[in-house]
């Protein structure tokens, strides 16, 4: 209940905060695309989908497939500059507000990332709220390897508490980890 209170008021910080930087992100996005707003399902708690909102990093004829499957040719003109200082997750603050994720948490994953889906499930993954950043990130860890991904994502659930949670988001905070890596040329 109260990472829960503290999720609503990060969130309502960074929305209301940095709201200027949002709409001058949105309204750059605008040149490069007539969707700025990515949406597209993912996997919460108790893998029930939900829709998660971004800045769209990638060319808009890009498959909807993971991260690491996708050619760095399918960014768009300003996707890399958002993806590396993490601004293409911006608008996942409205998904902590509604309550589909958590800020700190697993990172939540595609329907059809099946392997993730067994080891997580094995796990018990799908027990808690997924994250905009986690303890797989902050590790180096992506969605590209299922194994290490889950099982490093086990460690929070059994950790689970405000001491890990503040130490997630302050590994995240000063520069730690990194989102879903493109590898293909």
């Amino acid at each position: 209940m109260m990472i829960r209170f503290i999720d609503v008021c990060i969130a309502s910080f960074f929305i209301i905060g940095f709201l200027p930087i949002y709409l001058i992100v949105y309204f750059s996005l605008l040149f490069f695309t007539k969707k700025p707003v990515f949406c597209q399902v993912r996997l919460g708690v108790n893998r029930i989908p939900f829709v998660l909102y971004k800045f769209r990093t990638m060319k808009e004829s890009t498959l909807n497939v993971p991260t690491h499957l996708v050619s760095k040719r399918s960014l768009n003109k300003i996707g890399g500059f958002l993806r590396q200082f993490k601004l293409d997750e911006i608008p996942q603050f409205v998904n902590v507000l509604k309550g589909d994720m958590s800020i700190v948490g697993p990172r939540p994953c595609l329907p059809i990332q099946e392997d993730i889906i067994i080891e997580r499930s094995y796990r018990n993954v799908f027990s808690i709220r997924p994250g905009i950043t986690g303890i797989s990130q902050i590790n180096g860890i992506d969605m590209s390897t299922p194994i290490p991904l889950a099982e490093t994502d086990k460690l929070y659930i059994i950790d689970y508490g405000l001491k890990i949670y503040f130490k997630i988001l302050l590994f995240t905070f000063f520069g730690s980890g990194f989102g879903d890596r493109i590898t293909r040329n």
